[in-house]
């Protein structure tokens, strides 16, 4: 069986649940939990130690070109296999080509079942509707009429359209909403926004906005935490996600 290290925490969880053997994983690499834990860690996302590659025997290195440095890539010792995953359209040609160098029929259904998504349109939806909130930590206000997704603070950092996040919004009807501008992850200055207008949604990762409730609450903004994995995890997961919206 081919064997293949991944340094991308979405790939690893849909490998492992394609029956792909992954014998290398990145620190990040947490679904599926009673999997990966048996996986040697061979680094992070922006890190690997080659030494502790060598002894794996692997056949391939996972890489992807956004959460992955060009210097990974550039000093691998082993054949990579590089995605760049920037909208829903770009899972499915992916996936096709993970599927014939792993010889994995399990992977080429992943592929159409992304495909069809990828076909799928939704008329614009109420902000109320937006999927995946886990907690209000204020009510969302009915003058609300766009939302920032924060992912980062002290500098605040929110995520924009042109990301694989916002195509996720786009799909679910909800892109009208989303501000943003030129950058992919930029920084804001929360100050600027509207209080009546804005509703701010944290996201679960990378930032542990769960642990600042009360400071969020003083903001005086609408706010909710909201699940950032089915976002941002652009393998099986947000494939089921989307999948059970439509």
């Amino acid at each position: 069986m081919t064997r293949i290290i991944s340094m991308v925490p979405s790939w690893t969880e849909t490998l492992l649940h394609a029956g792909v053997e992954v014998v290398g994983r990145t620190r990040f690499c947490l679904h599926p939990d009673d999997k990966v834990k048996s996986i040697p860690i061979v680094g992070g996302t922006k890190s690997i130690s080659w030494e502790k590659t060598k002894d794996l025997k692997a056949n391939f290195l996972l890489l992807d070109r956004e959460e992955n440095t060009l210097e990974m890539a550039e000093k691998s010792i082993l054949k990579n296999l590089v995605s760049h995953i920037c909208e829903i359209k770009d899972i499915a040609p992916f996936l096709t080509t993970l599927s014939q160098h792993l010889q994995n029929e399990k992977l080429l259904d992943y592929s159409k079942r992304w495909h069809k998504i990828a076909q799928q349109n939704t008329p614009k939806q109420p902000l109320d509707k937006i999927p995946g909130i886990k907690e209000w930590i204020t009510p969302l206000k009915k003058t609300c009429q766009q939302f920032v997704y924060l992912i980062w603070r002290d500098p605040w950092m929110c995520v924009s359209k042109n990301t694989f996040i916002g195509s996720v919004f786009n799909h679910l009807g909800f892109s009208d909403y989303h501000w943003s501008n030129n950058e992919k992850y930029p920084q804001i200055d929360i100050e600027s926004f509207d209080r009546e207008t804005t509703l701010l949604l944290c996201s679960t990762e990378p930032f542990p906005f769960h642990r600042k409730k009360d400071d969020l609450k003083q903001l005086g903004f609408s706010c909710a935490i909201i699940d950032g994995e089915p976002y941002s995890w652009f393998g099986q997961r947000s494939l089921l996600f989307l999948e059970s919206k439509i």
